[in-house]
């Protein structure tokens, strides 16, 4: 049956009991009715929030959690990462990217994560030669997210430079390159698998490796509706090569240069100035925030305070995969804040008070928008994803609507989803995931090939 009733569901304007919800065979939404009553035959749920939107994935990465954690002969940071992570990328074949990739989608669901954007850039074999099906590699990661039951965004990654100023390409990022015709192709090849659950935007990497003309280019030549994402800022040395470059920090000069506006992600954005913040806060741009990532490589910390107090759009990525949970990245945004500021609440203001309830609604408007697809929020016309949240757990006993998101996002460690729906479909049931078992069984055949190598 396409219905559930809700005792209490997370609505657009909060909170709203006796919800009934219903969804076509699309996965699109077509009733959300407050007030009603319980039909006969409905299955029942107490809490029901939308499902959270994952605007920053490398799905490869998965497979690299937990392995980097070694310290060097210096200091490490994130370009010391990198290195281990080129020598990783360098023999991974398009099987093992599926096979990782649906693991890793169906933990982002079982987590709470309905729709994600793939950062795709791995798109030639190991001896840097196109595949005979220039998407073959972001086909298999599509292929994956059909397998899981996640709602995709996919962005294939324009890729040319090793450094700003065009610098060639290094020999272990042969992997990576694409120009703006290559991007394109990839794009054109994906169309076909557009639909409910897939969309298609695509990604200039950084300024590092695309120069400004083909990012233009690129904007151009793409569909004006479709999502364009960017790296940008990440790290303090990034900031400096940029003012080697052009005198300009990086976010200065993508302004400067290109019209960013609302079809923009900027993933990142760490390292801002009080010009740069009040651009990108105005520009309607997403700034793609993922601080589990951010801490892992030691990147830095995003001025959330700030940028909210400018009216700045945001959503949460999982990037690297160090997490798969939204709670811990929310939990990690805020916390992160704290620790900068030393003291509490940073996420509020004196209109919206309930600090977890804007970090779970910012998250899912600025996610939405990041990834061009009708998600975000369980309204009709909407698509069909969200989460019934474990009330049998000791964290939910008893406690008011009020008070639920702030027991998801800030009370220990215990992953509080029960049930997902992801496109009108139950990929998660009493916290298993449909196919865990088979995904899991190919996630760790590919894992021990990689391993061999």
């Amino acid at each position: 049956m396409n219905a559930l009733f809700a005792r209490h569901a997370l609505l657009p304007d909060g909170w709203q009991g006796d919800v009934l919800i219903e969804w076509d065979a699309r996965g699109d939404l077509t009733r959300v009715q407050p007030g009603a009553r319980p039909p006969i035959g409905v299955p029942r749920a107490d809490y029901v929030v939308p499902g959270m939107v994952n605007l920053h994935s490398h799905a490869f990465q998965r497979a690299l959690g937990g392995l980097t954690e070694k310290a060097g002969d210096g200091p490490d940071s994130f370009w010391t990462w990198r290195e281990l992570m080129y020598r990783f990328a360098a023999h991974i074949t398009p099987e093992q990217v599926e096979a990782i990739a649906a693991q890793l989608f169906s933990e982002c669901l079982r987590h709470g994560y309905t729709a994600l954007c793939e950062f795709h850039y791995i798109q030639r074999d190991p001896a840097g030669d196109m595949y005979a099906r220039p998407a073959e590699m972001a086909e298999r990661v599509a292929a994956a997210g059909q397998q899981a039951g996640i709602g995709l965004t996919m962005l294939p990654v324009l890729y040319s430079h090793s450094g700003f100023g065009e610098q060639p390409l290094k020999p272990e990022q042969k992997r990576f390159q694409t120009d703006v015709e290559t991007v394109l192709r990839i794009v054109e090849a994906l169309e076909p698998l557009r639909g409910g659950q897939l969309e298609v935007g695509a990604a200039p990497h950084s300024l590092r490796a695309a120069g400004i003309e083909q990012i233009r280019a690129l904007a151009a030549a793409l569909p004006r509706e479709r999502p364009l994402h960017i790296h940008i800022a990440e790290q303090q040395a990034e900031v400096r090569q940029s003012l080697d470059f052009c005198r300009q920090r990086p976010v200065e000069y993508l302004f400067n240069q290109l019209a960013v506006d609302a079809r923009w992600c900027l993933v990142h954005a760490t390292h801002l100035n009080e010009g740069e913040l009040a651009q990108l806060a105005a520009s309607g741009a997403v700034a793609g925030l993922c601080p589990t990532t951010e801490a892992n490589l030691g990147d830095g910390l995003f001025p959330l305070g700030e940028y909210l107090a400018a009216g700045g759009r945001w959503g949460i990525g999982s990037d690297s995969h160090v997490s798969q949970s939204p709670v811990e990245e929310l939990r990690w945004l805020e916390y992160g804040q704290r620790l900068v500021h030393q003291r509490r609440n940073v996420a509020a203001t004196p209109a919206r008070r309930d600090v977890a309830l804007n970090l779970w609604q910012d998250a899912l408007g600025g996610g939405a928008q990041a990834a061009g697809r009708p998600v975000g929020a369980l309204a009709q016309g909407r698509r069909a994803d969200l989460l019934v949240l474990d009330c049998s757990h000791p964290n939910l006993d008893g406690v008011c609507e009020s008070d639920v998101l702030g027991r998801l996002v800030f009370c220990g460690n215990d992953n509080l989803v029960r049930d997902v729906l992801a496109g009108g479909r139950w990929v998660v049931q009493g916290g298993r995931h449909m196919a865990q078992e088979a995904i899991g069984r190919r996630y760790r055949q590919a894992i021990q090939r990689l391993r061999e190598v």
